[in-house]
């Protein structure tokens, strides 16, 4: 802080880290209340307290977030040490509360005895919709199998509104561009996990995640449905719950005639290493998939089958069909791995092909000094070193999936 004059040393101590100052639970017994290993905290809060995310004003800050574990009603509360004054101090301090406030819907509890009282009653709480799927994990830490279902919901359901204005919350901490849907817009669908716990030799439930999916029409008589949202909650993660919800929700769509296929808006990385994993797993058993067949190229047969059978476009077909022929492919064997190097090369050259056609155009407009300025640009050899690295990341990738698929 070299430099600062007193008075700015002494108001940087009143800057907190918001990451760190929100504090989230998902409580199913009073005692967690009260219990640290509970308590997760955000990877975001730059939506809601700016790029930054600090708050300023407070030396100490806590911003209390828990969440019952099955209906997400809420408690929400600051505490902090000290607080600038601004009679003194001349600044004023973050209003944090109305911050929070316009993300969080109205009827949470500020003191923890109504939240308790609130907790009592939650052996009432039963999921929303049909029921979908049911699965087991084994708990290493409980040395028993965790039961958890999976249903699919819609804002027809009693109380589910208000449950998804709760749920939806999580979105501003752990997707980094997270905004809320219209949920008046009746083509939005809504998949929910729980898992299932006893407390006091009552079966309850809690929430792990959930996904919506936004069903687009396609001309003249399909649906398009795009995942939008998808978020496991941090205590649950690692767990495998992810796959099991793409899965589900795949299987869901794959029984309908008019679906033509499922997308994702603008997945993210750890989204699409998720999607090559369940849609491997959907595709390996298909007899287009065949080592013999997968040896002799990519097929319009793959193409076909998996959009018919498992509503998978050609884009996606495209990766299960290199995954499973470098499971097929004996990289040791000279002939085979150039023959598996050199058919995703000619998939991955296709932007720098587009490039040179885009070349060619120029040169019959441009003057000789502007066609030299945009070949420099063009370096080949950083072309095929760029190629190189890209082929050598997807096998990685790809990799990594089929030894998650070997364990499954």
């Amino acid at each position: 802080m070299a430099g600062l004059t007193a008075t700015e040393k002494k108001l940087a101590e009143y800057k907190c880290n918001t990451n760190e100052a929100i504090q989230l639970k998902l409580v199913r017994f009073p005692e967690d209340l009260e219990d640290e290993n509970t308590t997760f905290n955000p990877e975001y809060s730059h939506q809601v307290f700016g790029d930054d995310e600090v708050a300023f004003g407070y030396k100490g800050l806590k911003i209390l977030l828990y969440y019952i574990a099955g209906n997400l009603s809420t408690l929400f509360r600051i505490e902090y040490a000290s607080r600038v004054n601004e009679k003194f101090d001349c600044v004023e301090a973050d209003d944090v509360e109305s911050k929070i406030r316009e993300i969080i819907p109205p009827g949470f509890c500020t003191n923890t005895d109504d939240f308790v009282s609130l907790l009592e009653k939650e052996v009432n709480f039963k999921p929303f919709g049909m029921l979908l799927h049911t699965y087991s994990i084994h708990n290493e830490e409980a040395g028993e199998d965790i039961t958890y279902q999976i249903y699919k919901a819609d804002m027809t359901c009693p109380g589910f509104r208000e449950y998804h204005e709760r749920l939806q919350t999580f979105l501003m901490w752990f997707i980094e561009t997270a905004s809320f849907i219209d949920v008046d817009d009746e083509r939005w669908n809504y998949f929910l996990v729980f898992e299932k716990y006893n407390k006091d030799g009552a079966t309850l439930f809690a929430t792990v995640g959930y996904m919506t999916v936004y069903n687009y029409y396609v001309y003249p008589d399909k649906t398009r449905p795009r995942v939008s949202q998808m978020l496991i909650l941090p205590p649950f993660q690692g767990e495998g719950h992810g796959a099991q919800l793409l899965e589900t929700v795949h299987r869901y769509y794959m029984s309908s005639p008019t679906v033509l296929d499922i997308t994702a808006e603008d997945p993210s990385e750890n989204y699409v290493k998720l999607r090559d994993f369940v849609l491997v797993k959907l595709c390996q058993d298909l007899v287009c998939f065949s080592p013999v067949k997968l040896m002799q190229g990519f097929s319009q047969e793959m193409v076909t089958e998996a959009q018919q059978k498992l509503k998978i476009n050609k884009q996606h077909t495209r990766r299960v069909y290199e995954i499973l022929r470098l499971r097929a492919t004996n990289m040791g064997d000279a002939e085979q791995s150039r023959s598996y190097r050199l058919d995703v090369k000619r998939r991955l050259i296709g932007p720098y092909k587009k490039k040179q056609r885009e070349l060619a155009k120029m040169r019959r407009c441009l003057r000789p000094e502007e066609m030299t300025n945009q070949l420099n640009q063009i370096d080949l050899n950083l072309q095929r070193e760029q190629l190189e690295e890209s082929f050598q990341q997807l096998v990685s990738d790809y990799r990594r999936v089929l030894e998650r698929l070997a364990q499954a």
